[in-house]
C-alpha cells in the first residue's frame, strides 16, 4: 500500500500499528489452541499447566519496590495492600509469560504474514547514492549534516550496506533542522558543490565525522583536504547556486511525513530515528523475502 502526506502516513502507521497488535494475539491464541487440542486440553488448561504453574511468587522485595515506585497513586500503607501487589505483579509475570510461550511456539511454526506496513514511495537522486544501483533494496535518508543523531548511525549503515551487499543500496536526502542547526543547509549546499567534482560521498562522510567544522572557511578547507579545486569549490558554495535544489529535498521529506533526523524509508517503509542493527535487518529481510515470493509467484507456471 502506497500513501502520502504526513498526516495519512501517521494515520497508517496508527492503523498497522493496531492490526499487526491484533494479529500476534491472534496468531497465539491459535497456536496454543493447536497445541493444546494434541493434548486433549483447552487452551486456558494449556497455559494454567505449561506456563502459570512455573511463575514464582513475587518476594516481599519486588512487591515494596513496586509499591514505592507507584506509591504516588495511592496513599494506603505497603502492609494493608501487600497481597494485591504481589498479586497484581504475578498476574503481570504471568501475562508475559504466557507471549512468550506463544513466541516459542511460533518459532517452530510456519506463519505467513500478509499484513504488510504502511509505505511511501519517495523518489530520491541517482547521483547521491551508495550501493550497487540494481540493488532491489533501497534505503532512502533524509539527514542533517549538523546532526549529532547522523553522525552517530553512520557506522551502522556501513554495516548494513556490507552485510547485504549487492542486495541494499543507500540513497542520501538533504533535510536540514536550519531552526536548530544553523550551518546545516550551507553544509547540504557544499555536498552538491561537492557532487560536481566527483566527491560527494568523500565529503559527505567528512562533514558527518566532524560537525564543527561546517561554518564556509571550514568547508572550504574540507573540500581542499580532499583534493576538490578549492576556488570552484568556495565560488560554488557562496553563489547559493544549490539553495533551491536542497529546498526540494527538505519538501519531499516534509511531504512524506519526515519530521526529525534521520528518518529512512526502506523500501518505502518508514523508520525514523537512531535505530539498532535489528531494526534495518528485520526490513531488509521481510523486504527481501516479499521480492522472492512474488518472484516465484511470477515464475510459477499457470
Amino acid at each position: 500500500m502506497s500513501v502520502a502526506g504526513p498526516n495519512l502516513l501517521e494515520l497508517r502507521k496508527q492503523e498497522f500499528k493496531a492490526k499487526s497488535g491484533a494479529l500476534d494475539s491472534l496468531i497465539r491464541r491459535r497456536l496454543v489452541e493447536a497445541v493444546a487440542k494434541k493434548k486433549g486440553l483447552t487452551g486456558e488448561e494449556l497455559l494454567k499447566q505449561e506456563v502459570d504453574s512455573k511463575v514464582v511468587e513475587p518476594s516481599d522485595d519486588e512487591a515494596k519496590g513496586y509499591y514505592w515506585a507507584v506509591k504516588s497513586g495511592t496513599t494506603l500503607p505497603f502492609d494493608q495492600i501487600k497481597s494485591q501487589v504481589k498479586q497484581l505483579l504475578k498476574n503481570s509475570e504471568i501475562q508475559q509469560a504466557r507471549e512468550n510461550y506463544a513466541d516459542s511456539l511460533r518459532d517452530t511454526a510456519q506463519v505467513s504474514i500478509l499484513l504488510q506496513p504502511p509505505s511511501v514511495q519517495v523518489g530520491y537522486d541517482p547521483a547521491r547514492v551508495k550501493g550497487e544501483a540494481d540493488a532491489p533494496i533501497t534505503i532512502v535518508e533524509f539527514a542533517d549534516f549538523q546532526c549529532p543523531f547522523c553522525s552517530r548511525v553512520q557506522p551502522l549503515l556501513k554495516d548494513v550496506l556490507g552485510k547485504y551487499r549487492g542486495k541494499v543500496k543507500l540513497a542520501y536526502l538533504d533535510f536540514p533542522l536550519s531552526q536548530i542547526h544553523q550551518h546545516a543547509e550551507m553544509a547540504a549546499e557544499a555536498s552538491r558543490c561537492a557532487l560536481t567534482q566527483g566527491k560527494y560521498w568523500e565529503m559527505h562522510d567528512a562533514m558527518l565525522a566532524d560537525q564543527s567544522k561546517l561554518e564556509e572557511t571550514a568547508l572550504v578547507k574540507t573540500a581542499e583536504g580532499l583534493g576538490l579545486d578549492q576556488n570552484s569549490f568556495a565560488f560554488c558554495l557562496k553563489s547559493g547556486k544549490y539553495k533551491a535544489v536542497v529546498q526540494q529535498d527538505f519538501d519531499a521529506g516534509s511531504h512524506a511525513g519526515v519530521n526529525a533526523t534521520p528518518t529512512f524509508f526502506i523500501n518505502g517503509e518508514f523508520l525514523s530515528g537512531v535505530q539498532s542493527d535489528a531494526d534495518f535487518t528485520k526490513i531488509i529481510d521481510r523486504q527481501l523475502s516479499a521480492l522472492g515470493a512474488t518472484a516465484s509467484a511470477q515464475a510459477s507456471p499457470r
